[in-house]
């Protein structure tokens, strides 16, 4: 297709119409799992949600053509890898505009370009964070070139690019990023009437301190429970608004109060590790469901900080993804399972209320475990994949794999699937705390039953 078509021309003027405004709720639509329905199968289930947007983690073609038969608006994503590229090279910019958007535009309302997400988190190679907004302005002037004006250009980053968070009145991005990256982020968001997209997981928030935040108050209940910002004066009644008003005042300190926020990514696992605290179905349904409540209210309630403000918001996910690594909380944010059928159900409406809902099933998983862990092989028919998993984990540490040598204790039985079992373990126990989780790649798993054998002993954990 041509860039100048005068048709193209004719509507690129659309604005968000109030219909649009008012569908709030929004679903991130990600793709990796090897056993998930068709873009045809899932388009139509996102349909049935009674969803007003749908994000992607790409410009994939062939689930675009299915958007084409709705009424969804539409958010798509420029990959990371090719950022660094188009942020030095307008002709790339208008080549990326021409293959992703142009074959596809207007009949798909096409209505956000994301630059990479969370970009600001990954520190293998932060020249990528410096390239971020120059993408981002190359973007943007290609669609300005070509009179295309209803499409907003933003990027999603995670909670952790604050290095304050608490209280919401002292939210202050981190040094590294805050005048090199935020403050020219903030004056081109600013500048082009754009959204600040924030990941957003009270989750992760509680989970890591939950003697002192509240569950009720991190799921979203209507309760009793209250927290006045010491700064401010104001009063919080969830986590949520305490954590975007975080963003909102670290925005401020840089200049700009007014960028509107959006909510790129939020919702509560269903399902997780033995050592994962608070992810089960209960936690999931109560979350999503109070959050559709909060956000599809008609005005807007806004948060503290910002009053009656309207905050698009997008759940994650719409299915379990059984590819993602990490720890396994990771592949149950979904709303639905691979099988199409629901985790739980949901209204996303908001309109539906607790009494309308089935029993949900009693949570177990709220307080610490407190059995023994180990993390073990799976068994795998791949043994390449196994081969390397084990070298990953050996060369972490000097004293990751030394049992498992010729003559050491856990030597025997000299078996790949053994010695991976070991050196999973062993790595897991070492770097449990700082981040490293049993999964390499789907090859190991948590078990509460002791591996050990003879002289051959496992270390366990406790929650």
């Amino acid at each position: 297709m041509e860039l100048g078509l005068v048709p193209l021309l004719l509507l690129s003027f659309i604005s968000f119409s109030n219909a649009e405004i008012s569908r709030t709720i929004g679903i991130n639509y990600g793709q990796l799992g090897n056993n998930l329905p068709s873009p045809s199968q899932s388009i139509h289930l996102i349909k049935t949600l009674k969803i007003g947007r749908v994000k992607i983690y790409d410009s994939n073609p062939n689930i675009l053509n299915h958007l084409s038969k709705t009424n969804l608006t539409v958010s798509i994503m420029v990959p990371k890898d090719a950022i660094s590229s188009i942020s030095s090279n307008q002709t790339l910019a208008d080549q990326w505009v021409k293959t992703h958007i142009f074959p596809f535009y207007p009949q798909i309302k096409i209505r956000t370009i994301l630059i990479g997400n969370e970009i600001l988190s990954d520190f293998s190679n932060p020249q990528t964070w410096y390239d971020l907004v120059p993408a981002m302005r190359r973007i943007k002037k290609s669609l300005k070139t070509h009179k295309i004006r209803n499409i907003k250009i933003g990027t999603p980053l995670a909670m952790d690019a604050l290095q304050i968070s608490f209280p919401p009145s002292n939210g202050t991005f981190r040094p590294d990023i805050s005048e090199t990256v935020i403050k020219p982020m903030l004056h081109f968001l600013n500048r082009t009437k754009s959204f600040f997209f924030v990941d957003i997981y009270t989750y992760f928030a509680w989970a890591s301190n939950p003697t002192t935040i509240s569950l009720d108050y991190a799921l979203l209940k209507r309760t009793n429970l209250t927290y006045a910002d010491p700064g401010t004066g104001l009063t919080y009644t969830n986590l949520l608004d305490q954590q975007l008003d975080a963003v909102a005042h670290a925005m401020a300190k840089l200049g700009f109060p007014a960028i509107r926020l959006a909510i790129a990514e939020t919702g509560w696992p269903s399902a997780g590790d033995f050592d994962q605290i608070g992810a089960n179905i209960y936690n999931a349904a109560t979350y999503n469901r109070n959050l559709a409540r909060k956000m599809t209210t008609n005005p807007p309630v806004g948060t503290p900080a910002r009053p009656g403000r309207f905050i698009p918001t997008y759940i994650f996910a719409l299915f379990n993804e059984n590819q993602k690594p990490g720890p396994g909380t990771e592949r149950n944010w979904g709303l639905f399972y691979p099988n199409r059928t629901e985790v739980y159900e949901i209204d996303v409406t908001g309109k539906r209320l607790d009494t309308g809902y089935k029993q949900l099933p009693v949570p177990i998983t709220n307080e610490p475990f407190k059995g023994k862990i180990w993390c073990v092989a799976a068994g795998s028919r791949n043994g390449s994949a196994l081969e390397d998993a084990v070298m990953y984990a050996c060369g972490q540490s000097s004293g990751t794999c030394e049992a498992i040598m010729p003559g050491k204790e856990c030597h025997w039985p000299n078996s790949l699937v053994a010695h991976a079992s070991y050196a999973f373990n062993s790595y897991w126990q070492q770097f449990r705390r700082v981040g490293g989780n049993c999964y390499f790649n789907g090859l190991a798993i948590l078990t509460t039953e002791d591996p050990s054998y003879g002289s051959c002993k496992y270390q366990s954990a406790t929650s």
